[in-house]
């Protein structure tokens, strides 16, 4: 990746910067539920104000489409972002015009209404953006997980303000960097979730720059199919065969070894504590659900992983979320965030269902990087261009 643009780069005392941000974090009764995304912009913001510039806050949050619905108002934040940032939170009624100004010149640090409250927001309205840089010197975009956006606050904004990458992007960028654009090797991927289909594109591009690809959850269960194997009643894309098929020829060719499960954890139905055995691939029964791999598989992955300098996870290897499910998802986790902490495994991990599944396990603290974005995350494995991070290279 070309360098992009950082915080050194901008001339920030005494001017007013835009920073995005991603606030658009799980509520419940009008009270934040889960405050990380909320953590991740405070020491950029931070570093702006000890550099002497002043802050205004832009995020979105839920899908207003447009329009000015109450409930995805983002004013129940301000508190939560002023307590861990140590300083009061002006709040403005609207993003852009005359309340914005206001708030901005009242206060050092203001967080402005949802942005997607106007369409053009969504649009990538050049007048919207127009609009949004008539309010500052400078922009900062600190939120890589809406980056793959092409949205104003995001792209069209970045043409009219000097523009750089905040904080908790830069990390971002640089472990996404270090982890698949230039990884040292032996390089593993451990893909996994419930569909084949979802992961197809995330497939075809890793197939061509990892060593090694693990496939795990339900979509190991097609490519398991595809190979002839029976797997009883379990989650299977049957008519995703023969794309399973051309993968592991593609991987083939591309002297890229495929992983699958060896053995399975397998019960009638999924539901916590139902009865289940662990049973060789070949010994499935027709009414069995395949929802975890086996300690056979388990043993085999940690024995890849120690031959491994850097690993690309994405998704789970079982239905973790179900107790008796997530025994191989946790085993693996674990060995990959201890051979982390030895120093001998680069570590990075991206998407929703892998950050609650390493939470789950006890170790996303112990992952060299891991990433709350979802969407941004996979379009950057499918090898995409995002938007927002072309938006920021020198």
């Amino acid at each position: 990746m070309a360098r992009f643009r950082t915080l050194d780069d901008l001339e920030l005392s005494g001017k007013t910067v835009l920073v995005r941000a991603d606030l658009n974090v799980p509520m419940r009764d009008g009270a934040v539920t889960d405050d990380t995304r909320i953590r991740a912009v405070v020491p950029t913001l931070k570093t702006i104000l000890e550099a002497g510039g002043k802050v205004a806050v832009l995020s979105h949050f839920g899908r207003p489409k447009g329009q000015v619905v109450p409930e995805a108002t983002l004013q129940p934040i301000a508190q939560p972002l002023a307590d861990l940032l140590g300083e009061p939170v002006g709040f403005a009624s609207d993003c852009v015009g005359p309340a914005a100004l206001e708030a901005i010149n009242r206060n050092q640090v203001t967080l402005l209404q949802n942005l997607r409250y106007h369409p053009g927001e969504e649009a990538n309205d050049p007048g919207f953006a127009q609009d949004l840089a008539a309010l500052g010197d400078v922009y900062v975009n600190d939120a890589f997980s809406v980056s793959h956006r092409a949205h104003a606050s995001v792209e069209a904004i970045t043409h009219l303000l000097p523009s750089a990458a905040g904080l908790a992007m830069a990390e971002e960028l640089n472990a996404l960097e270090r982890a698949l654009n230039a990884p040292e090797r032996p390089v593993a991927a451990l893909v996994g979730g419930a569909k084949v289909s979802s992961k197809l594109d995330v497939l075809g591009a890793l197939v061509d720059r990892m060593d090694t690809i693990i496939i795990g959850g339900g979509m190991a269960n097609t490519f398991l199919f595809a190979q002839g194997v029976e797997v009883g009643a379990s989650l299977c894309e049957k008519d995703l065969a023969d794309t399973a098929r051309d993968i592991l020829a593609k991987a083939e060719g591309a002297n890229c070894k495929i992983e699958l499960p060896v053995d399975a954890v397998v019960a009638q139905e999924l539901a916590a504590n139902v009865p289940t055995r662990e049973v060789p691939l070949e010994q499935v029964d027709a009414d069995d659900m395949i929802l975890d791999v086996g300690s056979k598989t388990v043993a085999q992955l940690k024995e890849t992983l120690g031959t491994c300098r850097t690993l690309l996870w994405n998704g789970p290897l079982g239905a973790f979320e179900v107790a008796g499910f997530d025994g191989g998802t946790v085993a693996v986790a674990r060995e990959a965030a201890r051979l982390t902490d030895q120093g001998n495994l680069l570590s990075v991990a991206g998407g929703g269902d892998t950050v609650a599944a390493l939470n789950h396990a006890g170790v996303a603290g112990q992952f060299s990087y891991v990433s709350t974005a979802g969407g941004a995350f996979l379009e950057w494995l499918e090898g995409k261009q995002l938007p927002g991070v072309q938006a920021l290279i020198k």
